[in-house]
């Protein structure tokens, strides 16, 4: 397959199941563009093994391996539309690879069904799965202080994985993960146990403050992480701070309503992520 055709695939792959990503991707001059949704395919290529529940665990551990040795040497896979986009797109600019390695990492945690101790824990889990994500988009960005840049890029993937997290306490609860730390439970007198009409049985206030503490956390590396955007090119600057825009209006919805968010799955409407979109590319910062 030829490179401008595996770019439309991974295009493709983009428009149809990047529900946030998408809004801030469309915002990059179009070679840009194109070696981001190559980077976005893979990342949901690995993610879509880690959350196949009808394969068994050891299968989907296996697959990952296989992921793992195939994106060592992306050029050598020339019918795989994904790898021939990333093996050209990292050929144009300085894409570090090697960090997918640490997203295979996190999802084979997920699969493995680790829990977390502590937050330093589950910072390690936030580095591998979304870290990676702010660091390879870092290298389709561009910057000229990447000492500076790249603790920031990691630093606003943990904010929205986190935020991601937040989100998705009741949709994890109910597939048995929990990624919440058990100190913080404990700390909080909460167990986020369910009756059988799925009704959460610990104490709403104690729920609440638990939710907003966590979402306090994350405010905190929003607020490293935006100091990224002054870093990039305005298109560059624009996406990343549309897809950040994004999650921070989630994460505002959620600690402003914290027992709805632990009831239903918290999202924003179509015509809110594209406002926050256009407010990023003409260079409003909420």
């Amino acid at each position: 397959m030829d490179a401008p055709s595996a770019y439309r695939h991974c295009e493709d792959i983009v428009r149809s199941q990047a529900r946030n990503f998408s809004y801030g991707i469309r915002l990059l001059p179009a070679p840009k563009r194109r070696a981001l949704s190559a980077v976005y395919a893979f990342a949901r290529r690995i993610d879509d093994i880690g959350d196949d529940h009808g394969a068994p665990p050891a299968t989907r551990l296996s697959r990952l391996g296989d992921e793992r040795e195939r994106l060592a040497d992306a050029a050598a896979h020339p019918s795989d539309p994904v790898l021939v986009a990333l093996a050209d797109a990292a050929h144009r600019y300085p894409i570090p690879l090697e960090a997918f390695g640490e997203l295979i990492d996190g999802c084979e945690a997920d699969v493995r069904g680790e829990t977390y101790d502590t937050f330093e824990d589950l910072l390690w889990y936030c580095r591998c799965v979304a870290g990676a994500i702010g660091r390879l988009s870092l290298g389709v960005f561009g910057t000229s202080d990447p000492d500076t840049a790249v603790p920031r890029a990691d630093a606003l993937g943990v904010a929205l994985q986190l935020t991601n997290i937040l989100r998705d306490v009741r949709e994890d609860g109910l597939s048995g993960r929990a990624y919440l730390p058990a100190k913080d439970l404990v700390k909080f007198g909460v167990t986020l146990k369910r009756d059988g009409d799925g009704r959460l049985l610990d104490d709403p206030e104690r729920l609440a403050s638990l939710i907003r503490f966590e979402a306090d956390r994350a405010e905190e590396w929003y607020g490293t992480g935006l100091k990224l955007l002054p870093m990039l090119d305005r298109r560059s600057a624009a996406c990343a701070g549309a897809m950040a825009g994004i999650y921070r209006q989630l994460l505002k919805r959620i600690k402003a309503d914290p027992l709805t968010a632990l009831d239903t799955r918290t999202s924003l409407p179509a015509w809110e992520k594209a406002a926050v979109s256009a407010m990023a590319m003409s260079g409003v910062r909420r």
